[in-house]
């Protein structure tokens, strides 16, 4: 579909960017970096590990070295998909919860720290599909690391929020409130710290960090503060490469990381508005967005009952939530006229930075890493600048659940890289940064672009729904106020919100065409889409 739609009705600050090599990121240092390594003669995957290394440098409140990552890869033939998500400690049991914790999985802290695969993750795509030398996609990253930066508007307001919630986590004051609070917008931050852990990182592939004097401090600092996270958890880490997961949609083939992440819930809700033809309905009407919106809670009702690492899911798979005959049976629960309660059915038996890069090779990446809930656990490892995610905050403790906490067991995850093929070659590596907003971004932009025609960035900048629990549905200030009445008139429960940077995600877009690509970034955060 290179024949788009090319005006953008929408208010924007960003027109797409057409190159033969791209790397968009939510932040423009870090898209420079991959950039960098494009002119230096690498390919895709190392300016996708060169802007992933520098986006925990220069937007740490959403990524740091201690985070998880997900990757889809088109290395010019085929496609890959990689699961760097880290398991829980050996010593995590339901138990240890309900002792501890009350019957409970804390927010932050040590007792949300699952092993953080995202380093190991960077090591296994160079390995496998890098052009240039280890240490020199650290380069940059590191420099800016010991120079410091000028802190970014978005990233600085995302900063202050997290301070009240995480300033009396161990080592969180001291590596990010260098001046007993959150840096100003413009204001220089130094992360020396971060820079010696990159450099060790790229001096051993890793090694260091996983059983070396990184793991080693990290397992230290788990000791002190009574927490389960050994050096024999961290040593014992491999990432796994993964054969993504499929749904076609509008002529196209839809792939997704398969469980324990969640999209397989934009699959789910991609093949229930299929089911009703939503082509019929005017762009951006109400039918429009409320066909999506009940797509997308039946969705989630499905994947927040079934959803887990893919070892714990013996009784639904994810086979059976795409199949063909169950969709066409939960599509036929939605009232086109009324908000629906969602509930999950039973099929039959049988905070977050995005980035993508593309060559002239025709290698394509899409990588997502995180520490969850902003700077994650809040927990900072003195000395190595590793702020540590909490993804054990996605486990559940109900023994009945699927995704109920276990030793080694990867915990339920949100991020999620997406990746279109036509004809089984590359046409698109995308993806919508932001929790739960993850798969209804790739759900609302997926429709824009190949129902409707729309060119990447109009259909990045059109303004955003985000369901929540049960009726209420998040919409932005920018939706026409007639169309936010009628989806009340249904029974949506609508807040409108203002603050697009934290409710309603931020994506990057490359889309492939016969002599290039056409990138899209989305201006909900400070980044950009590069290239040459």
């Amino acid at each position: 579909m290179d024949d788009f739609n090319w005006s953008n009705p929408y208010p924007t600050t960003r027109s797409p960017l057409l190159a033969r090599n791209v790397v968009a990121t939510s932040h423009p240092l870090a898209a420079q970096a991959g950039l960098r390594m494009l002119h230096a003669g690498g390919n895709a995957v190392d300016a996708a590990i060169a802007a992933a290394a520098t986006l925990t440098i220069v937007e740490p409140v959403s990524c740091g070295l201690g985070g998880d990552a997900f990757a889809i890869l088109w290395d010019g033939h085929e496609l890959h998909g990689l699961n760097a998500s880290g398991p829980a400690p050996q010593a995590w049991t339901t138990e240890y919860f309900r002792q501890r914790h009350d019957g409970r999985i804390p927010s932050h802290g040590w007792d949300t720290v699952t092993v953080p695969g995202m380093v190991a993750g960077w090591v296994a795509l160079s390995e496998r599909f890098g052009k240039l030398p280890f240490t020199q996609l650290f380069e940059t990253a590191i420099d800016i690391a010991q120079r410091g930066h000028l802190v970014a508007p978005v990233v600085q307001s995302k900063w202050e929020r997290a301070i009240p919630h995480l300033k009396d986590q161990p080592g969180f004051a001291r590596a990010f409130m260098p001046h007993g609070r959150a840096p100003h917008v413009g204001e220089n931050f130094v992360f020396a710290e971060a820079a010696h852990t990159l450099i060790r990182i790229a001096e051993t592939h890793g090694e260091a960090f996983y059983r070396g004097e990184l793991a080693e401090a990290m397992a230290s600092h788990a000791k002190q503060h009574d927490a389960a996270l050994g050096i024999d958890d961290l040593a014992a880490f491999d990432p796994s490469w993964v054969t993504p997961i499929t749904r076609d949609y509008g002529g196209y083939t839809v792939h997704e990381i398969p469980p324990n992440g969640q999209g397989i819930t934009a699959l789910i809700a991609l093949g229930l508005i299929e089911q009703l033809d939503i082509g019929r309905f005017a762009l951006d009407s109400a039918d429009f967005h409320h066909c999506q919106i009940e797509a997308i809670k039946l969705a989630f009702a499905d994947t927040y009952r079934w959803v887990a690492d893919h070892r714990a899911m013996t009784e639904v798979t994810a086979a059976h939530l795409l199949d063909d005959h169950y969709l066409a049976d939960r599509a036929r629960r939605i009232d086109l006229h009324r908000a629906g309660t969602p509930e999950h059915g039973r099929p039959p038996q049988g905070g977050t930075v995005y980035l993508s890069a593309a060559d002239e090779s025709g290698m394509m990446v899409s990588f997502i890493q995180s520490n969850f809930h902003g700077f994650g656990s809040g927990v900072v490892v003195p000395g190595t600048g590793i702020s540590l995610h909490n993804r054990g905050r996605g486990f559940s403790l109900d023994a009945r659940h699927p995704n109920c906490v276990a030793p080694g067991k990867q915990p339920f995850h949100t991020i999620i890289p997406g990746f279109l093929t036509r004809d089984g070659k590359a046409q698109m590596s995308f993806g919508v940064m932001g929790a739960n907003m993850q798969p209804q971004g790739h759900v609302q932009t997926l429709v824009r672009m190949l129902t409707y025609g729309q060119q990447p960035q109009a259909a990045c900048d059109a303004p955003r729904w985000k369901v929540n629990s049960g009726l209420e549905v998040d919409i932005e200030t920018t939706m026409p106020p007639d169309i936010v009445a009628e989806l009340a008139a249904r029974g949506h429960k609508v807040n409108t919100r203002t603050d697009s940077n934290h409710d309603f995600g931020s994506g990057q877009f490359i889309w492939k065409t016969a002599d290039g690509y056409i990138a899209a970034s989305d201006s909900r955060r400070d980044g950009q889409a590069v290239g040459f």
